[in-house]
């Protein structure tokens, strides 16, 4: 069985103990339980402060067969709680992965902007609603500085659940009524149920500015030089391994201001910084084939052993 990707060992958003948790802690015990092979594949992690969540993700990742992680904060993450991470290896995410269809620059006055129904991490819980109304109200105003500007914007989700799609509503209404006169197509949201659609719907930018991390990961896998406004540790650790550290905001504490000052010097170096993240992604499918290889002699050992020899570990930021 095999995990592949996603903050599974993770509490970046709200989540609750019986939930993904319990069925983690489920699948890997009972996986030992039968002598089945679980693997955890370039999983994210943190430090998790909520004692069920934290015991049950803790002890689902000690009983898995196979570990690695997206990057070394992760794994720093799990060590801190008390695994043995001594065997398991930083690799990349896996939608680094899938392949990127051919370069287009997309139209060079056109944004995309991801959105998302944010209410902070799984320790902000009483501070919720505040969060969330500060973040939307801090990305209205972001797109009506673009709009104003001359930009056109398009909306952009990373999840298929209808909260963030309330999001973006909210943001239309809002240009609606503050802008009566402005061209709707200055300013659109294309529904988004799958990461092949959201490849799609990216294509056109030339430039993006997102929450969800896989809107933040499909903008570079398109060579998109890209602002990161995340929620935990990983995007900056992403960010910093693709040479975009100085592009990165936390959701939590949006600054406009220095928004607009980052964009606009996005927009600027734009040349320079795509052929970066085009040569980091050269290095980044090279990383996935390394964690596939490492996968395949873990868990289909040819000589029968019960690990494969240590593969090479990339040097990739941590959190």
């Amino acid at each position: 069985m095999i995990v592949p990707g996603t903050g599974i060992l993770e509490a970046s958003l709200p989540l609750r103990p019986w939930g993904m948790p319990y069925a983690m802690f489920l699948l890997c015990a009972l996986g030992r339980l039968f002598g089945k092979k679980v693997a955890l594949v370039s999983v994210g992690a943190t430090v998790i402060n909520q004692r069920p969540a934290r015991w049950l993700l803790s002890s689902a990742a000690r009983l898995a067969f196979y570990r690695s992680y997206r990057d070394a904060g992760s794994r720093d993450a799990m060590r801190q709680q008390g695994v043995d991470t001594t065997q398991d290896h930083v690799y990349l995410d896996l939608a680094f992965g899938i392949p990127a269809p051919p370069y287009d620059p997309g139209d060079p006055q056109t944004v995309g902007v991801g959105v998302m129904d944010y209410r902070g991490a799984n320790d902000d819980r009483g501070q919720a609603d505040e969060l969330h109304a500060s973040y939307v109200e801090k990305m209205k105003s972001f797109i009506l500085w673009l709009v104003d500007s001359g930009r056109r914007v398009r909306l952009l989700v990373g999840d298929t659940n209808n909260s963030d799609e309330g999001v973006v509503q909210e943001i239309l209404a809002d240009l609606r009524a503050d802008r009566p006169d402005l061209n709707p197509a200055s300013v659109i949201a294309e529904p988004v149920s799958s990461f092949a659609e959201l490849i799609r719907a990216m294509a056109p930018v030339s430039t993006v500015v997102a929450t969800r991390f896989h809107n933040v990961i499909c903008a570079l896998m398109l060579s998109k030089p890209t602002i990161s406004l995340g929620y935990s540790a990983k995007f900056n650790a992403l960010m910093a391994e693709m040479g975009l550290s100085e592009f990165c905001q936390s959701a939590g504490s949006l600054d406009v201001g220095r928004l607009v000052e980052q964009f606009t010097e996005l927009e600027k170096r734009q040349a320079q910084l795509r052929q970066t993240i085009t040569e980091r992604n050269m290095v980044n499918a090279q990383l996935v084939g390394d964690q596939f290889a490492e996968l395949s002699a873990v868990l289909f050992p040819a000589d029968g052993s019960v690990r494969a020899a240590a593969a090479r570990e990339p040097a990739l930021c941590g959190a």
